[in-house]
């Protein structure tokens, strides 16, 4: 018999009150407010020239990047999708070094080869944006299974490593995603698969491209939990991250997160987003996550508006930290060109 696992959750206020303090909101608010910024910069940058290929933002889904993955310990990991760079800033990648791999620099996460849809950390423990939707999924269950294998084989007395795996509302109508699913029920692997469902699969809306549209649901199939959650609520977010980590940490297996969300800009900076109605962008527009957070703060007292503003000031100055970096970084040489292909002693 599978348990019931289907579950739209609405956190109580109790609930959001109980697990947060001044330190823990300040954490989360700069986290989005740096995800933001970083965004609108790379934006800046492209139309200006200096990055190059698609890149694709990730504007208004700051909630659930932040909401899960700072709910994180150091030692687990993230797989991620081509939207990426967000969730890398999360994870603790440095800004200096993402955005030195979107200008293509020698100094970039991935030196330079990767660009934006191939943002990767083995020091942060970040597996990768993939270019491919579907592609990070069987990743994740790789990620997932070694850390099973270290603790039943190894004997290692560490604490289990949890693996997070995003993608899209349109990834889930691909094979990947079901046979991954099934396999980490099968395995009782510690991974949590999270949707970003922003109701768009580039320009193809969810609710045409799927004959069941509640994603959340189709974990019933295999026995897990499947919980859908308010995407633009970072506090609503983060309750149930922090449930769904202690279940896969404590060997209980997956959770399937449905998190709904929109994302504010097109696709990518190529798409001249002409097919989502000026109506329907500002329904979601009002539901921005980070001012929905400041107004939390402030209505309840947990700090002052100085403090808010003194942390806008600082992660403005990261950022345009990070381009001076980037833009003083060298060029790849020419002849590294072939470097990197396989690992090196």
């Amino acid at each position: 018999m599978h348990e019931e696992v289907n579950k739209v959750v609405l956190p109580t206020t109790s609930e959001v009150l109980h697990n947060i303090n001044k330190e823990i909101l300040c954490l989360l608010y700069e986290d989005m407010l740096l995800g933001r910024y970083f965004e609108d910069m790379c934006a800046q940058m492209y139309y200006r020239g200096k990055m190059f290929g698609f890149v694709h933002l990730y504007n208004g889904q700051e909630a659930i990047s932040t909401g899960i993955i700072k709910s994180l310990q150091p030692q687990d990991y993230v797989c991620s999708t081509y939207r990426d760079h967000v969730h890398a800033l999360s994870k603790g990648v440095p800004p200096n070094s993402i955005m030195a791999e979107l200008f293509g620099k020698e100094t970039g996460c991935s030196r330079g080869r990767g660009g934006s849809m191939h943002i990767f950390s083995s020091e942060y423990n970040f597996l990768g944006g993939f270019a491919f939707i579907g592609e990070g999924i069987p990743i994740a269950i790789g990620s997932a299974f070694q850390s099973i294998y270290r603790k039943q084989v190894l004997k290692d007395n560490g604490l289990l490593s949890v693996t997070v795996c995003f993608f899209g509302d349109g990834t889930t109508n691909n094979g990947q995603f079901f046979e991954c699913l099934n396999m980490a029920v099968l395995w009782k692997l510690p991974v949590i698969f999270v949707v970003e469902n922003n109701q768009w699969a580039i320009g193809m809306a969810h609710h045409r491209s799927t004959s069941f549209p509640e994603i959340y649901k189709k974990a019933q199939a295999f026995g897990l939990p499947g919980i859908e959650v308010d995407g633009m609520d970072v506090l609503a977010v983060r309750n149930i991250a922090l449930k769904a980590i202690e279940r896969a940490r404590s060997g209980e297996g997956p959770t399937l997160i449905e998190a709904l969300t929109y994302r504010f800009r097109g696709h990518s900076l190529a798409d001249p987003d002409e097919l989502r109605s000026k109506q329907e962008k500002n329904v979601w527009l009002a539901r921005d996550p980070i001012k929905n957070l400041k107004n939390f703060i402030i209505k309840n007292s947990f700090t002052t508006l100085d403090d808010l503003n003194s942390i806008d000031i600082k992660v403005k100055q990261d950022i345009n930290d990070s381009v001076d970096f980037a833009l003083s970084s060298p060029e790849p040489k020419i002849e590294d060109l072939k470097r990197y292909l396989f690992v090196e002693d």
